[in-house]
């Protein structure tokens, strides 16, 4: 099984390798868009800021590669929020294939920090992503804007109010938490992909 992650202008994307790695899988970290399309699993992950992001992706023609693509996707973090539709950082139109938005936190209290950064648990689990996890897993999120609850999600956690915590359309699955620092949990949320 060929399994390749997107080399763009973010941030992270050597984690997943080596989390991949961990599970004895080797993957190939490239922008190429010939090597993505003949890729049996193709991940999208990164941090970073959207605008900047988007710009390098069009820049380099991996917009259209990414829409294209009709293996298994999994988009992490950015890579989530890049497949949907505008995003409120930078004011930044995205790859449009899952119709959401991405907003902002806009804390209410004190202790409602931005970004919101640590564990917390999912619930509402759906797809085959999520077997085997029990009803409210614990995964780690670092991120100052989300996905509001829509037709795509699959998963939940609330911070200042319910988010998408995952999302899913047609071939793409998409996490705003990070499988990859989540140990145990995001170890089986990884293999789950694998084995979609």
């Amino acid at each position: 099984m060929s399994i390749s992650i997107v080399k763009y202008n973010a941030g992270n994307i050597f984690s997943v390798e080596n989390a991949l790695h961990r599970l004895g899988v080797e993957a190939t970290v490239t922008d190429d868009p010939l090597v993505l399309s003949q890729s049996d699993k193709v991940i999208f992950p990164g941090q970073g800021e959207a605008s900047h992001a988007m710009a390098y992706l069009r820049a380099h023609g991996l917009d259209e590669v990414i829409r294209h693509l009709r293996q298994p996707v999994l988009g992490i973090c950015i890579g989530q929020q890049l497949l949907c539709t505008h995003s409120e950082e930078g004011d930044t139109d995205c790859l449009g294939i899952i119709d959401a938005p991405v907003v902002r936190f806009r804390p209410t209290r004190p202790d409602e920090k931005i970004p919101a950064m640590g564990w917390n648990s999912l619930y509402d689990l759906e797809t085959p992503l999520f077997e085997g996890l029990g009803d409210t897993p614990y995964v780690y999120f670092v991120h100052s804007y989300y996905v509001p609850l829509c037709a795509a999600t699959i998963a939940k956690a609330d911070y200042t109010l319910p988010f998408s915590a995952a999302l899913h359309k047609d071939n793409f699955y998409a996490t705003q938490f990070h499988p990859e620092k989540s140990g145990s949990t995001g170890e089986r949320i990884l293999r789950n992909f694998l084995a979609l």
